[in-house]
């Protein structure tokens, strides 16, 4: 199986090519050529294995050059015991007999950037040996919150490794900032943005497309990659949890092999529910995709008149992984459905950086209308949520698992739709303590990590570890720039 830009199609790579370059060189997204089938054999199989043993067994379909023993190392090491604090990784939890929500947030970050970023640094390792590269690997990332701290976990102290974190000043959560500055590890680094996280990931794209930078950084023995999900290696892990999911409610006997469920699904960058839908593409049998948006409800609109406009105000809010004006990943779902039509697609993209905006046809338009829906919830409306299934289900969420219960609700009432639904928790309420706890109705609310304490207290549930030894760590990285000065701190790091 070769990967190929979504830019263009001469571009050819091998899975460990793809995964090690992160983003193609002319700016598109590597994706696979094909996708395999998931038959109803191989599903009837997987219901009896480990959340591993499923990674190992969809991942495999992708990675022709890695083989199923690097494969299982790479799974036990990362959805082990001492690093997700549930034996089920990605457990399925009952509201109702028709809601499910699929909690993503049990790993060593309390997101669901784990279930990928536990990965992708070995998937990366065994890379540059295969590709038999002598230089050092930098990666940067841009994060809206949760990804940041996943890889900078996943990737601290990994040899031959370098990882730069940028995040928008003031864009984050309290405790996702206190994440990114108290974190260790000898090959890390962290630095602000003054602006949001478009700017940021603006700024992160233009340093991987310039040229001048990659040759002055291979002579002082490195090369940039990602490991944002623009990188392959980031998206791949990502289908096995709905995969997973399906298997686990087959094994609870609430669906029979075939029937569809609907998927809905807190969405940002586009990349967690396009994992979704490229699980279907294999034959997962998906009903209805709902793209839950916050106040920054692009793609909501983008999904109702197939025009994408970031032309708009940006909104700050409560579920800061979902503040982004340029999702990224939906470039790969427009180069699947115009038939791989990479010159279309760079188009489109054209477009949207000179102009802020594209219109896709109308072909493209009425096959993403089939398999989408798109809504948004705004900030009343989110900490309204919250209450109501504490109230109704006595069930924690945070604010961005609200938004995907809410954009669910709203589906459902619109169309009558009674299809059983798994809604995506896509990190702990935890991390969110502020907003969750003024959303249950408490006035005052204690500074710092005292409001882990706090909600503890109101819910009778525990922080979950990695959260609550946050208050033991000293902050290491408090330096903030201006999105022009994002390379001189590549630089500096990598003096």
């Amino acid at each position: 199986m070769k990967y190929v830009s979504t830019r263009n199609q001469s571009v050819r790579l091998r899975a460990s090519q793809a995964i090690a370059q992160g983003l193609a060189r002319d700016g598109g997204l590597l994706t696979p050529e094909v996708f395999p089938k998931l038959t109803p054999a191989l599903l009837e199989d997987l219901r009896g294995k480990t959340y591993g043993q499923r990674a190992v067994a969809v991942m495999k379909l992708f990675l022709e050059d890695f083989s199923e023993e690097e494969l299982t190392a790479f799974t036990q090491a990362g959805y082990s015991g001492e690093k997700f604090d549930d034996a089920r990784v990605a457990p399925l939890e009952p509201l109702t007999e028709d809601t499910y929500c699929l909690e993503l947030w049990h790993g060593p970050t309390s997101a669901f950037k784990d279930m990928a970023l536990q990965i992708l640094p070995h998937l990366l390792s065994a890379s540059l040996v295969k590709n038999q590269e002598d230089k050092t690997v930098c990666i940067l990332v841009a994060t809206s919150g949760d990804t940041g701290k996943a890889a900078l976990e996943g990737f601290k102290d990994v040899d031959r490794t370098k990882i730069l974190v940028f995040y928008p000043k003031d864009g984050v959560s309290a405790v996702q900032a206190l994440q990114m500055q108290t974190q260790q590890g000898n090959n890390v680094g962290v630095c602000a943005v003054h602006g949001n996280f478009d700017d940021a990931q603006t700024g992160v794209k233009t340093l991987f497309s310039d040229e001048k930078l990659r040759e002055d950084l291979a002579r002082r023995g490195y090369f940039l990659s990602s490991a944002n999900s623009i990188n392959w290696g980031r998206i791949l892990p990502q289908l096995v949890y709905y995969i997973s999911a399906y298997c686990d409610l087959l094994n609870l006997g609430k669906i029979t092999m075939g029937e569809k469920v609907n998927y809905c699904v807190p969405t940002g960058n586009f990349g967690n529910i396009l994992a979704c839908w490229y699980a279907g593409q294999m034959g997962l049998p998906v009903g209805k995709l709902i793209c839950a948006s916050n106040s920054n409800n692009v793609l909501t609109d983008f999904l109702a008149t197939g025009t994408y406009d970031k032309n708009r105000p940006f909104h700050t809010t409560m579920s800061p992984s979902m503040d982004i004006l340029v999702s990224s990943n939906l470039e790969r779902l427009l180069f699947a459905l115009s038939g791989q039509n990479d010159q279309e697609v760079a188009g489109y993209m054209k477009q949207l950086g000179e102009k802020g905006c594209y219109t896709v046809s109308e072909e493209i338009k009425a096959k993403l209308q089939a398999d989408f829906y798109g809504g948004f919830c705004d900030e009343a409306k989110t900490s309204a949520i919250i209450a109501q299934v504490w109230k109704e289900h006595h069930y924690l969420i945070d604010p961005h698992t609200a938004v995907a219960y809410g954009v669910m609700q709203d589906y459902r009432e619109a169309t009558g739709d009674d299809r059983k639904t798994v809604f995506v928790s896509t990190a702990s309420p935890f991390k969110f303590c502020d907003s969750v706890l003024h959303s249950l109705g408490v006035a005052q609310v204690r500074e710092g990590l005292g409001a882990l304490d706090q909600l503890a207290e109101v819910s009778g549930r525990p922080a979950p570890v990695p959260l609550a030894s946050l208050r033991d760590k000293a902050v290491r990285f408090e330096e903030s720039v201006d999105k022009e000065k994002m390379m001189d701190v590549v630089l500096d790091m990598l003096r």
